[in-house]
């Protein structure tokens, strides 16, 4: 049998990405689209992610796919001085 899932592990929908962060699978998508996350199109152009990945950056490793940490909280571009 050739099974896609064997070979290279499981792969996740955007929700079940969103349920290990505890984000919206919006933001899932919007890390992916800005390279934060690696993820696989299915034919009919849907995003998948391996389970491999996400588990590691879950656990502090990095992605083969990119570098860069996904923050926890969004950053805020703004910062105040209190005198």
């Amino acid at each position: 049998m050739n099974d896609v899932h064997a070979e290279k592990g499981r792969l996740l929908t955007p929700g079940e990405v969103a349920l290990m962060f505890r984000v919206d699978p919006k933001t899932v998508t919007r890390w992916a689209a800005a390279g934060r996350i690696s993820s696989i199109r299915t034919p009919g152009g849907h995003r998948r992610f391996r389970e491999s990945e996400i588990r590691a950056l879950l656990d502090g490793g990095r992605s083969t796919a990119s570098t860069e940490q996904i923050p926890a909280q969004p950053q805020s571009d703004h910062t105040h001085a209190s005198v």
